[in-house]
């Protein structure tokens, strides 16, 4: 399987993420618009997650396979620092669905979220028409599933986000860093 990388945005990602976006699978399973997946509107995402991220309130890396190709883009957003949670959204352009890739970048990202924000809650949800992002969260060996009436407030907020019913997701610290730990123990082991 490749192995990806994160990289911070930059507007020379622009003009490709724009077309792997625009593609209608990608587009209707996100939910944007014309505007939204236009190179200005990609162009306007950038700069507003670049400004976020110098307020530390999210955090999103473009996906990069190993032939440097963008793949995609994950994204810690709403990081609430004093409450040690935040939401989590991943999109793969769809010539790459089914290769592993979004596996591996919630990896990345969800490392980054335990160990160096050190938060205790990541959520993650999907619209309810949304089945294929249901069913690769609830892949994810990590994952507790339909946790909307334990956590209502952010069930609440995502569906505001969307503007659209969506079910919640959350990964926790300790389950993650737990499984990180087999999973990398293991490798090591075995090699």
């Amino acid at each position: 399987m490749d192995r990806i990388r994160l990289v911070p945005h930059d507007v020379m990602y622009a003009e490709k993420i724009s077309s792997l976006i625009s593609s209608e699978l990608v587009k209707n399973a996100l939910g944007m618009d014309d505007c939204q997946t236009s190179v200005n509107g990609v162009l306007n995402f950038i700069r507003g997650m670049q400004l976020a991220e110098r307020e530390n309130q999210q955090l999103s890396r473009v996906i990069i396979n190993d032939t440097s190709e963008i793949v995609g883009v994950t994204t810690l957003k709403d990081i609430e620092h004093e409450k040690k949670l935040c939401h989590i959204g991943t999109w793969i352009a769809d010539p790459f669905w089914g290769l592993g890739y979004n596996e591996q970048a919630k990896e990345q990202i969800l490392f980054i979220a335990f160990t160096q924000f050190n938060l205790e809650y990541v959520f993650a949800g999907a619209r309810v028409e949304n089945i294929r992002s249901q069913k690769a969260q609830a892949k994810l060996p990590y994952m507790t599933l339909s946790v909307e009436e334990e956590f209502p407030e952010e069930l609440i907020k995502m569906e505001r986000q969307e503007k659209t019913p969506c079910v919640l997701n959350v990964i926790k610290r300790d389950d993650f860093l737990a499984w990180y730990q087999k999973c990398y123990y293991d490798k090591v082991v075995n090699d």
